[in-house]
């Protein structure tokens, strides 16, 4: 009886709190689900829209990742949904809302073989090999495109941006927007970085009035009065970029100084007031017309070169100084003196333009132009905020489809082809994996089922059709049709996406899934109280 009276070992704080076993996993999964039960709504060309607001700051989009960033969700499990619209977003920019809904529908598939006791390794190991079975087969589906004929990759690249527009709520607009992201891409040649495509928002017009710039474009900055004196417009001029402030400081501001008389206190306004004009007379001797620079530029320099035609811009944002030095050559200086020609940069044309109720500064015809702006026109802060994110998707994709060549059809055809193919893969196992690859398989149905759901059609009909093709006709390339609420060749339509997507999602959502499974336990601490010590409260 002795080992009865042994006193309880407590190796957790008192008010943690612990869950484990079954009724867990289920309840981590349900977390799950409810997080998909959110955003699939926003899935697809009909998908409806999330108006989520704190405060006064109001954001309307149907973009996964934006709205899950959006959303203040608590729940631990949940979070790894959050996170791999994240991953999804920033690796290849779109397929954000169908990686959530896949990872949800894997989770859905297998609550029912945890319930009935199967080990969630067991799960994971077929899931895992379903995977690699369903990722093998999306790489012998891609068409890749000839990189020799620019016209044809031209024209794939546009479908591209189309596809993944045609979702957002620029839709209306996708053809006018898709020719605009493939020619920004288009003018970063081999760099394709991000940074290096500029958006700008200005609000008023229509989107027809959205503009592209082969160069740079940025909104005039902060100026003083003698800035209107100077001229807004130069052919072929010289660009100096700096990161000097050229601005003449009151004595007070910098230290404190102690004279004997006025004489000695004169010596130190004088050294000052000598010190900027060299720092201006070195900008002048330069030969440049235009002078940008990060920091302020007062009114004393403002005026000085306003008087010698030359025009001048402080406080210019890092990223627009980063891309005029991209753009036109120059080099960012960090001192005035011994100022080189060739760290000078040059443009065809620089001109001041009025764009909306503000005014723009405009630096075309660069000769080593790599980078691009877009002007973007909108009735309210709203649209245009989400018609910047459905144009960051869609940069992203041409990005990444200028990289890997290859493309797959949309509309749910590669998820009900890669489903028919674990289908039948599954018959040629024994044992519970057979039952696993084919709920997995199941699962992918998910993405075309909530397409014709969200597009207000019969989606068991719908199903129905597209199992009949993929399975008996073995028509690789149906989907779902929006513009008859039947099926189609979605490969005909155009309705094309990077195959690199496909890829990562299906690879990011199994991961996820097999993240959740693997969890047989959770434990919260009781945050700890300032001061306490070891079995404080």
């Amino acid at each position: 009886m002795s080992h009865l009276m042994q006193p309880t070992i407590l190796l957790l704080r008192e008010g943690t709190d612990t869950s484990q076993g079954v009724p867990h996993l289920i309840s981590n999964i349900n977390a799950c689900e409810a997080i998909v039960e959110a955003i699939k709504t926003t899935l697809g060309p009909n998908g409806m829209d999330k108006l989520i607001y704190e405060g006064s700051k109001v954001t309307i989009s149907n973009d996964g990742a934006t709205i899950l960033k959006q959303l203040d969700i608590v729940h631990p499990a949940a979070k790894t949904l959050v996170e791999i619209a994240k991953s999804q977003d920033e690796e290849v920019g779109d397929g954000t809302t169908s990686v959530v809904i896949l990872a949800g529908s894997l989770l859905s598939a297998s609550k029912q073989f945890v319930e009935e006791g199967a080990h969630p390794q067991i799960i994971i190991k077929a899931y895992r090999a379903a995977c690699n079975l369903a990722k093998q087969k999306i790489k012998e589906l891609a068409v890749t495109f000839p990189t020799t004929e620019p016209e044809k990759r031209r024209q794939m690249l546009e479908k591209c941006a189309a596809t993944a527009l045609n979702s957002k709520l620029v839709s209306s607009h996708k053809e006018f927007f898709a020719k605009m992201v493939v020619d920004a891409c288009s003018v970063l040649k081999n760099d394709l970085e991000l940074s290096l495509i500029g958006i700008k928002k200005e609000k008023g017009g229509t989107l027809q009035e959205s503009l592209l710039v082969q160069g740079v474009a940025f909104k005039k900055t902060f100026s003083y009065a003698g800035f209107e004196q100077q001229p807004k417009s130069f052919e072929n001029p010289k660009i100096l970029l700096l990161n000097v402030e050229l601005e003449l400081k009151a004595e007070k501001d910098n230290a404190t100084i102690i004279v004997k008389n006025p004489e000695e206190y004169q010596s130190f306004v004088d050294a000052e007031w000598r010190i900027i004009f060299e720092k201006l007379e070195n900008c002048v001797k330069s030969g440049a017309k235009i002078v940008l620079s990060r920091l302020a530029i007062g009114d004393l320099a403002t005026q000085y070169f306003a008087d010698r035609d030359i025009f001048c811009a402080g406080r210019v944002t890092d990223d627009d100084l980063k891309r005029v030095s991209q753009a036109t050559g120059g080099k960012i200086q960090t001192t005035t003196n011994n100022i080189e020609p060739s760290v000078l940069g040059t443009c065809g044309l620089f001109e001041e333009k009025q764009i909306g109720k503000e005014r723009y500064n405009f630096f075309t015809g660069c000769p080593s132009s790599k980078t691009a702006t877009l002007i973007l026109r909108g009735g309210g802060d709203e649209f245009i905020d989400e018609a910047e994110r459905s144009l960051h998707d869609a940069i992203m994709i041409v990005r990444r489809t200028m990289k890997h060549e290859s493309i797959v059809a949309g509309g749910g055809a590669i998820e009900m082809e890669i489903s028919t193919f674990l289908h039948e893969h599954a018959r040629t196992i024994a044992g519970k994996q057979q039952m696993i690859i084919d709920a997995f398989a199941k699962a992918l149905e998910a993405i075309p089922r909530q397409l014709a759901i969200n597009g207000g059609f019969d989606s068991i009909d719908i199903l129905n059709q597209l199992r009949k093709k993929h399975i008996t006709e073995g028509a690789k390339w149906f989907g779902v049709d929006y513009t008859t609420g039947g099926i189609c060749d979605t490969f005909l339509s155009f309705v094309w996406e990077p195959a690199l997507i496909k890829l990562n999602s299906f690879a990011a959502a199994t991961e996820a899934a097999c993240l959740i499974l693997s969890v047989d336990e959770t434990v919260r601490n009781k945050p700890r109280q300032e001061g306490g010590g070891f079995g404080e409260e």
